[in-house]
């Protein structure tokens, strides 16, 4: 992680963390389109600090599949960066075993960010085949913000929104990604270690909506957390 003097004390969402995140999802289009599956790009921050965080996705990607399996089906990407230059993309999956058996594969190493790849890469693939949704789990960033944001704006011209979730509070990583939710049209939510539950069923939800769309999410909701929920509410009175 790279030092800064501006670093914030880590501090796990807040109520109006999630409300604001929430709102950003319900305004979010539903872009999937019928008859065909959905697809989540779910790129990840793999450097040596991050090994804890890449443990704990494992279990939550095997339930982001399990909360889309009774829909129209759901294919995921893994994609990851860590070390000197080094920027992995899986092929499209539609199964947890597939991508569970990927991510295990992979031990993170120390290096700088490559965020700028990831979006990239995101432009790339969307332009080739519809992608319905970004996630990008990390907690810190090392590059030029103004050319991230530039791609971010690309992404949000394409209609592909990018849900960035920042573990910890490192202040030059959350403006940088703050401004590309809001320049791709997807959404922000801090996070930290004791806050995995949240992030495991705002995962899934994301997961649901770019499966199912809006129908989904209200069907998937049912039974489910607060904040789960709440997402279902806002989404289903717009």
């Amino acid at each position: 992680m790279a030092d800064d003097d501006r670093t914030l004390p880590t501090a796990k969402a807040t109520r109006s963390d999630v409300d604001a995140f929430l709102r950003k999802v319900a305004a979010t289009p539903s872009l999937r389109q019928s008859g065909r599956r959905g697809r989540l790009m779910f790129a990840m921050d793999a450097t040596a600090s991050r090994q804890a965080s890449w443990d704990k996705a494992c279990q939550i990607q095997a339930e982001m599949f399990e909360a889309t399996s009774a829909l129209g089906g759901l294919d995921v990407q893994l994609v990851y960066y860590r070390g000197f230059r080094e920027c992995q993309a899986s092929p499209w999956v539609g199964g947890a075993k597939d991508l569970l058996k990927r991510m295990t594969a992979v031990t993170c190493l120390g290096g700088q960010t490559q965020i700028g790849r990831v979006l990239k890469h995101a432009l790339k693939e969307s332009h080739r085949e519809k992608v319905n949704a970004v996630v990008f789990v990390g907690d810190c960033m090392e590059e030029d913000v103004d050319r991230l944001c530039h791609h971010a704006g690309e992404l949000g011209l394409l209609g592909v929104p990018v849900f960035m979730f920042h573990e910890g509070g490192e202040a030059v990583a959350r403006r940088a990604f703050e401004q590309i939710a809001r320049l791709s049209g997807g959404a922000y939510c801090p996070f930290d270690a004791s806050s995995a539950q949240q992030l495991k069923d705002l995962l899934s939800a994301v997961a649901v909506f770019a499966a199912g769309g809006r129908p989904a999410l209200a069907d998937y909701s049912r039974g489910k957390g607060e904040v789960v929920r709440q997402l279902s509410y806002q989404v289903g009175n717009r």
